[in-house]
């Protein structure tokens, strides 16, 4: 439990040192998470060591990565009527986008980030804390960006991953999950209303 503990508390700080920091370095800021929480879960998670991508990784990954994409164009239109701020605060995230080219975001995203956070997150967390608690940590973590979309959005994607890692889905196969979506709905289709939209920082640049 310690080391649980103090897992969780070096994300909760890294996550606070990068949403709060200056926007300019926030990918590498978010980089250097990544790196610093798998590597954290590779040193002392046996799962995460063992995590292998082979053909049926690869299957798995994509088929779940596009059942989450298709809930998440669901939820942002959801977002948006139902929510005060929720256009303006999706297309701030989005905005994030126009800082690194889409070729260097894409590496980023798919070599580390995205890896990072499942080998983290839904192997040495939930691992050692289950299903509910590694779901709830996951979206708490987030609370420090203020963004309320960005923490829902974070919590449903959370417990879509660790509901899959909770039904026996190899952990290789969320890695290959996570790259997946997160450059497709990022980089390369993000939701519809979403893709033209101007956040308020853009604005006033």
């Amino acid at each position: 439990m310690k080391l649980l503990a103090l897992g969780v508390g070096a994300a909760f700080a890294a996550f606070g040192l990068t949403f709060r920091g200056p926007r300019a370095r926030f990918w590498d800021r978010m980089t250097a998470t990544g790196l610093v929480l798998g590597g954290l879960a590779l040193a002392a998670d046996r799962d995460a060591r063992r995590a292998r991508i082979g053909p049926r990784e690869v299957a798995v990954g994509l088929a779940t990565a596009v059942g989450l994409y298709g809930i998440f164009r669901v939820g942002d239109t959801v977002a948006r009527q139902v929510m005060p701020r929720g256009g303006e605060e999706i297309g701030d995230i989005y905005a994030l986008r126009s800082l690194r080219s889409k070729e260097e975001l894409a590496a980023r995203l798919g070599l580390v980030i995205g890896p990072a956070e499942e080998l983290f997150w839904r192997g040495f967390v939930q691992g050692r804390a289950g299903y509910l608690t590694a779901t709830a940590l996951y979206g708490g973590a987030h609370i420090v960006t203020e963004n309320v979309t960005l923490i829902g959005a974070a919590t449903i994607a959370g417990a879509y991953w660790g509901l899959l890692r909770a039904v026996g889905v190899p952990l290789g196969a969320l890695v290959v999950s996570h790259m997946v979506w997160d450059i497709w709905i990022f980089l390369v289709a993000p939701t519809e209303a979403s893709a033209n939209a101007l956040s308020p920082r853009q604005a006033e640049e």
